[in-house]
């Protein structure tokens, strides 16, 4: 079966699309899926993400083929307990997206309340990767870090690199899919059922 993930992220140049797959294909590798990796495919904005899955979707079901396509898009916020990711999808008010027809919340996935969220769990590779200045303490000390609102995840970003000589203060342009690149799989996903869950997804169907 071949998996394509349409991705939110990579902007409007070659060149941050092509970090984004990098960084993703990464991940992606380092979670145990070397040698069945998905297809990332980097849409840009989340709206192109969804336009984009929408018009795979829509192929699939009419090639009748077993290939599986997946969307992943930031939660923006909180994602409410008894809602499913389409449903917190249809209600965001900055997005409102209907789900196309026939699909399963199995396909769509969510990563809770943006991707930095993510880098909170390896502090480690953080303070390995920005290196001399890196403030950790700035950083929220939640440990449960899909529960860190957005800002208060990007703010504790900037203020903890904020002495940062050699790469500079968090930029998610030059940064952010580097830093997915080294983070390890396994701390994210201990901490980030969302993260867990679109994992477990790959593996059932690989």
């Amino acid at each position: 079966m071949k998996i394509r993930i349409y991705v939110e992220g990579g902007g409007d140049t070659q060149r941050l699309r092509a970090a984004c797959r990098r960084g993703f294909r990464e991940f992606f590798r380092k979670a145990g899926f070397e040698g069945k990796l998905p297809q990332v495919i980097a849409s840009g904005s989340r709206s192109k993400a969804f336009e984009d899955f929408c018009t795979a979707w829509r192929l699939l079901q009419e090639k009748k083929n077993l290939d599986m396509a997946l969307l992943l898009v930031d939660s923006e916020g909180p994602v409410a307990e008894d809602d499913g990711p389409w449903e917190h999808l249809r209600k965001n008010p900055g997005d409102q997206w209907q789900a196309p027809a026939g699909v399963t919340d199995e396909v769509c996935h969510l990563m809770v309340q943006c991707m930095e969220a993510w880098f909170l769990a390896d502090r480690n590779a953080l303070k390995s990767y920005f290196g001399q200045g890196f403030n950790e303490g700035a950083l929220p000390k939640r440990p449960e870090v899909e529960k860190i609102a957005k800002e208060d995840v990007l703010k504790g970003l900037k203020e903890a690199t904020r002495h940062v000589k050699t790469r500079g203060r968090y930029d998610k342009g030059d940064h952010s899919f580097e830093i997915l690149a080294v983070i390890d799989p396994h701390r994210v996903r201990a901490v980030a059922p969302y993260c867990d869950r679109l994992l477990d997804t790959l593996d059932d169907l690989t």
